[in-house]
């Protein structure tokens, strides 16, 4: 899947990433440069502002407006339109912070870049080629688990389906 993701979906952007998403993200791209970048790029445009949505669809562009402010529902409600899994696999994940594709990386290469705690307790690590961040599962993963089950509960109960929709409540009446 190829998102581009409008200034307000930061966090949003990140979990896209770590599931695996290719996901262009900018705080500082105006709506003319996000819909030229989605049309070009075909990619999927991701928004939580209606009149960016608006603009757009009119220029047919793939859209979605995401008017939950919770991201374990936007997340559960893009997973039910676009039909994919809430599951991080670190042979698909993306570097949360520039986009580019993790690569196991042996201990002994950054051992010198992870607390000691970290090294002494943790034997698996992912590296990002393009910015060098050192990942691995530590303590945060159980915050990381809890948000995707949160969400996949939400995909189960079909409790998302009218908030990621091609066509909002508001222009339909």
């Amino acid at each position: 899947m190829k998102f581009i993701a409008d200034g307000m979906l930061g966090k949003l952007t990140r979990w896209l990433r770590m599931l695996g998403h290719d996901v262009e993200y900018s705080r500082s791209d105006d709506d003319k440069k996000l819909i030229d970048k989605a049309k070009s790029e075909g990619r999927t445009l991701l928004t939580s502002d209606f009149n960016l949505y608006q603009q757009a669809s009119t220029q047919n562009v793939d859209a979605v407006w995401l008017e939950s402010s919770a991201g374990n529902e936007k997340l559960a409600d893009l997973a039910v339109r676009f039909n994919f899994k809430l599951e991080i696999d670190v042979r698909i994940s993306r570097c949360p912070k520039c986009n580019t594709r993790i690569k196991p990386v042996s201990k002994s290469l950054i051992i010198e870049r992870v607390p000691k705690a970290t090294s002494t307790y943790y034997k698996e690590f992912w590296e990002c080629p393009k910015c060098e961040q050192v990942y691995w599962k530590g303590a945060h993963w159980k915050r990381i688990e809890q948000t995707l089950n949160e969400a996949r509960r939400k995909v189960q109960n079909a409790v998302t389906p009218a908030r990621a929709s091609s066509i909002p409540k508001e222009a339909g009446t």
